[in-house]
C-alpha cells in the first residue's frame, strides 16, 4: 500500500505575511526539522529555475505554479560581498525597487525583492517568464507610520518563492478568505 503524501485537493499557498512572519523565523531560529518537508534549503543559484520544481519539498512535489526554498548566505556575502546571482544559462536580475512585507496589525515584518530570470549573458540576456520573490525578515517588528526607521535585515537566510508567470491576475490569490490562516503558535505546519 502506498502512502500519498499529499491529500487530493492539498495547495501550499502561503500569503507573504505567512512566509515572512511564520515559515522564515521557524527556519532562522532551527525550531523545526520537518519545516523542510514543505520549504527545502536549496541554494537557488546553483540551478537553472527550470531545474527548480524538481528540488521543491516533498509536500509540494507536483506543483505546477509555485515552489519554494530557503536560501542560506552566500560565502561571498559572508566575507561582504554581493551574492552572486548567476547560474550557466543565465542570471537573476532584481526588478524594481524593494518592498516591505506588512503583518496584518500594520507592522513591518519583511523585505521582499522581486527577480527576473534573464537567459544568456548580462548585457544581452532574453528575459524569460521566471520570477522569484526573495524575502528576508527583520531582526523587529517596525511601526508602518514609521517612515524614518530603516530595518535591519536578517541576513542569514533568505526565503524565495520561484515561479512562472502565468499572465493570471489572481495567480497567488486563490484560498477563500479566512480559510487556511496561521497563528505564530500553531503546532502544525499545514492549514487544514
Amino acid at each position: 500500500m502506498t502512502h500519498e503524501l499529499n491529500p487530493p485537493g492539498y495547495r501550499f499557498y502561503p500569503t507573504e505575511e505567512e512566509l515572512v512572519s511564520f515559515y522564515l523565523p521557524i527556519e532562522l531560529e532551527g525550531r523545526r526539522e520537518d519545516i523542510h518537508r514543505v520549504i527545502p534549503v536549496v541554494n537557488v543559484y546553483d540551478h537553472e529555475p527550470w531545474q527548480l520544481p524538481n528540488e521543491a519539498g516533498e509536500l509540494c512535489n507536483g506543483e505546477t505554479e509555485q515552489w519554494f526554498f530557503f536560501v542560506p548566505k552566500q560565502e561571498k556575502e559572508v566575507l561582504g560581498g554581493r551574492a552572486s546571482r548567476t547560474t550557466i544559462s543565465g542570471y537573476w536580475k532584481a526588478t524594481g525597487s524593494p518592498t516591505y512585507v506588512y503583518s496584518s496589525s500594520s507592522k513591518v515584518i519583511g523585505v521582499k525583492k522581486t527577480m527576473v530570470f534573464y537567459q544568456g549573458k548580462s548585457s544581452k540576456g532574453k528575459k524569460t517568464k521566471w520570477k522569484m520573490n526573495e524575502y528576508r525578515a527583520i531582526k523587529e517588528e517596525l511601526d508602518a507610520t514609521n517612515k524614518f526607521c530603516i530595518p535591519k535585515l536578517q541576513h542569514e537566510l533568505s526565503l524565495c518563492r520561484v515561479y512562472v508567470v502565468s499572465g493570471s491576475v489572481r495567480a497567488f490569490d486563490r484560498r477563500p478568505l479566512g480559510i487556511g490562516t496561521y497563528e505564530i503558535g500553531s503546532s502544525s505546519l499545514l492549514s487544514s
